[in-house]
């Protein structure tokens, strides 16, 4: 019985998945999730985080991964290394 369940089982859709991001928080992958799609790449969230409760950063309790397919993984590391850093302002990186 257990050789009919396989046969019915539809193919894993997620095989030809590959991790671009991994950040700690919901808006961050959101975010990075944007970025990939105004430029035209497809990307989905998986986090570790129950509905209605506050992320923890402890131990990966709020790690998120961005997941894109594999023949756009190289694009997608690209543009995200090009994203300027959080606490940059105007683009320059330094306190004046």
């Amino acid at each position: 019985m257990a050789e009919l369940d396989d046969k019915k089982r539809p193919p894993d859709k997620d095989a030809d998945l590959a991790e671009a991001a991994r950040v700690f928080g919901p808006f961050e992958a959101d975010l990075i999730r944007n970025i990939l799609e105004s430029h035209g790449i497809v990307s989905i969230v998986r986090g570790r985080t129950a509905p209605f409760v506050y992320p923890f950063t402890v131990d990966g309790l709020a790690e998120f991964k961005v997941m894109v397919q594999e023949k756009d993984l190289e694009k997608a590391k690209d543009l995200l290394a090009a994203r300027p850093a959080a606490d940059e302002e105007n683009g320059s990186g330094k306190a004046g």
